[in-house]
């Protein structure tokens, strides 16, 4: 898997992104080659800078025990 950056230019009534040629050869990718493409936009990026900053006053295990410890 490679991940890059890629600006949509207008191709037609659709647009299109380029590949950088690295990638291409990198990856064996051809012209008749189905490819699965996944879109990331801005905000995903505020999301990880936010995943893993909430502070809890217990830890994850201690917080485990004691809901565990209601179905004894």
């Amino acid at each position: 898997m490679q991940v890059f950056d890629a600006m949509p230019k207008e191709w037609g009534n659709s647009l299109g992104i380029t590949i950088p040629s690295e990638i291409v050869k990198k990856e064996n990718i051809s012209s008749k080659k189905k490819l699965k493409i996944l879109i990331l936009d801005s905000r995903m990026d505020k999301l990880k800078e936010a995943f893993g900053t909430l502070k809890l006053k217990k830890t994850t295990q201690k917080a485990m025990k004691e809901i565990d410890e209601g179905y004894d």
